[in-house]
């Protein structure tokens, strides 16, 4: 078969767009591996589906396959400002905010006036049930009244932030992020089972309470240039451990993000805001 499709990125987040608006595209798990393969497909961290909404009140259906895997995620944060650019661009709504469900959850988007686009990326999980974490047998240590959980990863024990951002993460503070060791220690806590489900393991290095620095091993796709929900798990996480503002630019090897998220003074239900860039690369057709 043939199909069209765009190339995105937001933040040097990269994805592969999928327009199922007009005709429901039904692929396999192998299809989306060869579209994220970057030597013998398009090459792209995650595919974004557009379809149809499909309740009153939600405008799209917004759903995410990840590109090393071809397994259906719960949520990216990046791709959902590509999808609001996209949906904007190719005349599929004119709206500046729009409703899109993803498999567990409902995302508002907005436009704002100088092009990048906020996503409301509903409130944090901690219940570790929830992320899902096996907390069994783990004393936690406490800061500001906030868990850090000991793991011992690779010979090494690491002081983890478990949480959830529809998709789950452990935040490690490290002095030096360029220093931290992704590519090795990264996979381990990924693949630790203590995580049923797998976890996006996360390098937060904190230069003052309103500036980071971060790099994340996404869950199914290595190290990416930037992660918008690791980027907020990695803010909240900060917060509650007392090392933030409410207000945070975020600094990945793609280019900087801005979190919010007023924390103790909102409560813990408060809701998370991103705001970050999104652009067209290219498009083009590939046969599948």
């Amino acid at each position: 078969m043939k199909l069209r499709f765009t190339k995105m990125q937001g933040a040097g987040n990269d994805f592969v767009v999928l327009d199922a608006t007009r005709a429901p595209i039904e692929l396999s798990p192998e299809q989306y591996r060869h579209l994220g393969d970057r030597r013998y497909g398009v090459g792209a961290d995650q595919i974004l589906m557009i379809e149809p909404g499909d309740t009153p009140g939600i405008d799209f259906r917004y759903r995410i396959f990840n590109g090393g895997s071809g397994d259906e995620v719960e949520h990216c944060g990046n791709g959902a400002r590509c999808f609001m650019r996209y949906v904007r661009d190719h005349g599929l709504s004119d709206q500046r905010t729009l409703r899109v469900r993803t498999v567990n959850n409902v995302l508002e988007l907005r436009l704002q006036d100088d092009d990048r686009v906020t996503v409301d990326m509903n409130a944090p999980v901690f219940e570790l049930a929830r992320v899902p974490f096996d907390a069994a047998g783990l004393r936690e240590r406490e800061v500001s009244g906030f868990a850090l959980w000991p793991l011992d990863v690779g010979g090494a024990r690491v002081e983890l932030a478990v949480l959830s951002m529809g998709n789950p993460h452990a935040v490690q503070i490290v002095a030096d992020v360029d220093a931290a060791p992704v590519a090795t220690q990264g996979p381990l806590i990924e693949r630790h089972p203590r995580f049923p489900h797998g976890v996006n393991a996360g390098y937060l290095q904190v230069e003052d309470r309103g500036h980071v620095r971060l790099r994340v091993f996404e869950r199914g796709a290595g190290e990416t240039l930037a992660c918008g929900t690791g980027a907020c798990a990695a803010v909240v996480a900060g917060i509650r451990l007392g090392l933030l503002d409410a207000r945070v630019d975020v600094e990945t090897r793609g280019g900087r993000l801005t979190i919010e998220w007023p924390g103790g003074t909102g409560g813990d239900n408060a809701h998370v805001l991103m705001t970050g860039p999104a652009e067209t690369v290219y498009e083009g057709e590939i046969d599948l």
